[in-house]
């Protein structure tokens, strides 16, 4: 028989009660307080008798009641993990009731040794936790009566897995229960199966978010195999061993606020503990002096992991109760990580003047005051970390541990602001070359502080601890260690690949892209009858054009793909950032964007940020002064904040903003600078920041997919960057796909219409999961007879899905046939049966198809709407006006004009009609009025004003040079529609020029 979820209950207890848990029963559980009372009172009668005999005799009969109304009442008043820490206090007595004693520093306390063994630890399964119901928590684990570790278990062998347990508590765990309110009993939930495991501090039905709680298996997510146990055994036999769990209540969890006064409970992640703990147990062993190199990637909660070891270093003593450190130096441009430490350091141990920042506002003088005075943790900055340095050098009798934080500004160069650079004459190849020959000599605060160590040789009396998520070459040398392949390594990793895959940042190469392949797939798009052209050839015309230096050209590309595919994402919250080979790169496209927004007309507005001054052809400019006319309330300092308003889209940025900005609305990135190793990671990542929904899209104008691979290489190994270019591959899946026999084109298409409803049904809801289930019970058939073949649909539908996807991001693509086939893909694979520890997550592959098919015109009920109309500030469906068609003559355009309306409209236009629809052109420009009109008013003013009074007037003039068209244009209303708008912009072009 295989093994069932009652066995990993059973093997849980087990261990547990083998090292000193005792065994619970649910029928001890007092339901009213929501504790095991009985097993609090014992733990106060074996360490603080007399206390409690006062209390007794103070309260009468009662007391006991009075007790547990004295417990809840401070619990919901200032917390359970305040309360833990701190005990409670009664105000008829002088005395305060500890609740837990945790392990002494030295074993010759025997007092404190005696009560640390009275804590009374117990494992209970299958607890009733309410009276209003009879359900059953799978295992609870309680401290001197407290119930603070709630877990559910699944084991695959029954055919479910953590994600099971997820559910159960979001759907299944009231948070109203008593047992459930936040910070009242439970401190942290684990949902477990034998592979891993997720964690959540508080329950909020289906809000609550619950992260991952795993070691990490190969660099990346998961947990690895263990000889003859459970991938997750470490859970039960490391983390809540009794020690382990006194030390996170006593020295990790704590509650932060945020500026809203939201509350959330911090529970450290599995590497966050094991970083600090292994510091801690190397240090026990070899003291101070030694270095230690920690890279954790972004999304690693680095600031809170740098916390836990300043404070944890500050207390650290040694066999016989000596301090280890004297101070601990904490060096950081990080603004909020001195709050961060101060109120997590309070929490931890409800003292204040523990930490002291000394900042710009304080000079060299403070500094070594705070050195002298022994303050257990300074938080400081790399340009005082010097004088720091030499106060260390004359107190060699101490100790100190220099944390060092490698947290980029995000204004590097602000330093700059007398900066004046005179660009007249240079070209801008010679500009992007300075640039880069400048950044090059730039170094990093990690940079300055390892040449500062590295000159050193008397500084035995500090340990260096490096927190960085991309280290050099040299920072990698100096405070790595020695491996046995005699190399240095890091002392502790968690890896960008492993945050990745945790969902803690976003992989931004999913969708990179060099410009070659854009274009590449496009022209492919365009020779494909399968797919709409429109944008594909207008993408292409302006790729024949392009080159290097060219940033007219490069702003059409990088705003009309923006504003095309990118904008609505993430609720039309999406932003991007274009990178500029030099300052003067930056002043161009800013004002080419500006330009050319005006041009198409575009809602949106864009903001540049470089250092200095650029004098470019005699005109002077600045951040500041290029970003007043759109935001006039602008300064270099808020500009993040004026950045993150919605009518913000792009922000074109000059060596600014490319390291450390942390804007999670950034979904875009286009790249006009060439990139070089760790500069190249720290680049991209302005786009790993998670938010709801989130996609990214990178498209590079000047390095190859090899050099973004090379750069990449020491931090993460990409699997992905090299993607489908041949869009063929997409009509070739869906050909084959139907050869299954899985589905029936009348079920996608019904699944397709009902899925793009806006408000649905119950009824039509079930409708759905009805379709589904065909399909489900055909595939199931297909296993039952040929397994490989089933899977080999499995594996087809994946990659149709990525393929389509991967399309998408470049062009909108019409072909109705293969969006529904997408949606009901994605459904289907959900339901299908998975075997082991198969998983499908596929909800973030249609978060843009709804927007996509509004924006397309598409509307399932009715198909294709292909009327020409003017919509979000753009001409759906038109050609590039004449100014942005490099080297093009008028009448090679107005042949593409002919071209579109008859592909659309299917009227047969002649040489003839391309004639006359030139001649409206001249004649209206000729007309005063109307010119006038364009010249003094708005683009829609001038289109409002030409359709009513003008447009058919004028028409009707020509009706004897061409009959047959006017009565086309008269009686077609897309048609009218689309001639109303194509000469009102040749109209306004030509008034404004």
């Amino acid at each position: 028989m295989l093994p069932k979820e009652r066995n990993l209950e059973e093997s849980i207890e087990n261990y547990l009660v083998s090292v000193g848990y005792e065994q619970g029963y649910s029928q001890e559980f007092d339901l009213q307080y929501c504790l095991f009372s009985g097993d609090l009172f014992r733990f106060l009668e074996s360490t603080q008798k007399e206390l409690l005999e006062e209390f007794r005799f103070n309260r009468g009969n009662n007391w006991k009641k009075a007790f547990l109304d004295l417990i809840n009442s401070n619990i919901i008043k200032r917390g359970l993990i305040h309360v833990l820490r701190n005990g409670v206090e009664d105000i008829m007595m002088n005395g305060t009731f500890k609740l837990f004693y945790n392990k002494p520093n030295l074993t010759s306390n025997k007092t404190d040794l005696n009560n640390y063994k009275e804590n009374i630890f117990k494992i209970t399964r299958q607890l009733k936790y309410s009276s209003k119901h009879n359900n059953t928590l799978d295992v609870v684990l309680s401290i001197n009566g407290f119930p603070v570790i709630v877990m559910e278990l699944k084991n695959q062998f029954t055919g479910q897995n953590v994600y099971d347990a997820i559910r159960q508590f979001k759907e299944d765990r009231d948070p109203k229960e008593k047992l459930f309110e936040f910070n009242e009993r439970v401190l942290v939930y684990f949902a477990v199966d034998t592979d891993e495991v997720y964690m959540a501090t508080e329950l909020k039905g289906a809000k609550t978010f619950f992260l991952p709680f795993n070691k990490g298996h190969n660099r990346g997510k998961g947990n690895p195999p263990v000889e003859g146990k459970e991938k997750t055994c470490y859970l039960w036999e490391e983390i809540l061993r009794k020690d382990s769990l006194l030390d996170i209540i006593k020295r990790f969890y704590f509650i932060e606020v945020d500026d809203n006064k939201k509350k959330r409970a911090i529970f450290p992640r599995y590497h966050q503990l094991d970083a600090v703990r292994k510091i801690v147990a190397d240090l026990e062993i070899n003291k101070a002096g030694l270095n230690y190199l920690i890279e954790h990637s972004a999304g690693s909660g680095k600031t809170n992991t740098i916390a836990w070891t300043a404070h944890r270093l500050s207390s650290l003593h040694d066999e016989e109760d000596n301090v280890i450190f004297d101070s601990v130096i904490v060096v950081t441009d990080r603004k909020v990580l001195d709050k961060q430490l101060q109120d997590a350091i309070y929490q931890l141990e409800h003292k204040r003047g523990l930490v002291l920042k000394i900042d710009d506002k304080k000079n060299s003088t403070d500094l070594a005051n705070a050195i002298t005075s022994g303050i257990k943790i300074i938080i400081t900055t790399i340009q005082k970390f010097p004088y720091a340095l030499e106060k260390i050098k004359e107190l060699e009798k101490r100790k100190y541990a220099v944390i060092m934080d490698e947290a980029h500004s995000s204004t590097a160069g602000e330093n700059m602001s007398a900066l004046k650079e005179t660009l007249a004459g240079k070209t801008l190849e010679e500009a992007a070359r300075e640039q880069a020959d400048e950044e090059k000599n730039k170094k990093s605060s990690m940079d300055k502080m390892s040449e500062l160590i590295e000159k050193r040789t008397d500084l035995k009396n500090i340990s260096f601890f490096a927190f960085t998520a991309t280290p050099k070459n040299k920072t990698m040398q100096i405070f790595g260690r020695i491996g046995e392949d005699g190399k240095p390594h890091e002392f502790h990793l968690y890896s960008m690949k492993q945050a990745i895959e945790e969902k803690f940042i976003l992989d931004v190469l999913k969708n990179y892209m060099p410009v070659s392949v854009y274009y590449k797939v496009g022209k492919k798009i365009a020779d494909n009858p399968e797919f709409d052209k429109g944008e594909a050839k207008r993408a292409i015309n302006k790729f024949v054009s392009l080159n290097e230096y060219n940033i007219r050209t490069k702003v059409e590309t990088i705003v009309d793909d923006f504003m095309g595919n990118r904008v609505m994402w993430i609720g039309g919250k999406a932003k991007a950032m274009l990178i500029a080979a030099s300052r003067l790169h930056a002043v161009r496209y800013k004002i080419a964007i500006d330009k050319y927004i005006k041009e198409k007309r575009y809602n949106m507005k864009a903001l540049v940020a470089f250092s200095g001054t650029v004098n470019d052809e005699g005109e002077e400019y600045t951040e500041v002064s290029m970003n007043k006319e759109v935001a006039p309330d602008i300064t270099e300092t808020n500009l993040p904040n004026i950045f993150d308003k919605d009518e913000f889209k792009i922000l074109v940025v000059a060596e600014k903003y490319q390291t450390g900005f942390d804007q999670p609305k950034l979904c875009a990135m286009y790249v006009d600078k060439k990139l070089d190793g760790v500069k190249t990671v720290q680049t991209l990542s302005r786009l790993n920041r998670t938010y709801p929904d989130k996609q990214t899209f990178i498209l590079d104008f000047q390095n190859s997919v090899e050099d973004i691979q090379e750069a990449y290489k020491p931090y993460f190994e990409m699997t992905n960057i090299d993607k489908v270019t041949d869009p063929n591959v997409v009509n070739d899946l869906w050909y084959q796909l139907h050869e299954y026999g899985v589905y029936y084109d009348e079920e996608v298409n019904d699944f397709a219409i009902l899925f793009y409803k806006e408000k649905r049904t119950n009824a039509q809801d079930g409708k759905m999961n009805s379709i589904i289930d065909k399909g489900v019970e055909r595939y199931c058939f297909i296993e039952a007879d040929d397994e490989k073949q089933a899977d080999e649909f499995k594996k087809k539908a994946q990659k149709y899905i990525t393929f389509y996807n991967f399309l998408l991001q470049i062009y909108p693509l019409k072909n109705l046939n293969l969006l529904r086939l997408q949606v009901y893909l994605v459904a289907l694979l959900k339901k299908l049966p998975k075997k082991g520890k198969e998983r499908v997550n596929l909800d973030d592959v249609l978060s843009l198809d709804y927007y996509k098919l509004k924006k397309l015109g598409i509307d399932e009920k009715k198909g294709s709407d292909i009327s020409l109309s003017y919509g979000e500030g753009e001409l759906v469906g038109i050609s590039e006006n004449a100014e942005s068609r490099i080297g093009e003559t008028q009448e090679e355009y107005l042949d593409d004009v002919i071209k579109r309306i008859n592909d659309v409209f299917g009227i047969g236009l002649t040489e003839e009609d391309r004639i006359v629809i030139d001649q409206y052109e001249e004649m209206f420009k000729q007309d005063k009025a109307i010119m006038d009109i364009a010249k003094a008013n708005s683009y829609e003013d001038l289109v409002n004003t030409f359709a009513k009074s003008y447009f058919k007037r004028g028409i009707v003039k020509t009706k004897n040079r061409n009959d047959r068209l006017v009565k086309e244009i008269l009686t077609n209303g897309n048609l009218q529609n689309f001639m109303v708008h194509y000469l009102a912009e040749k109209i306004y072009n030509e008034a404004n020029r």
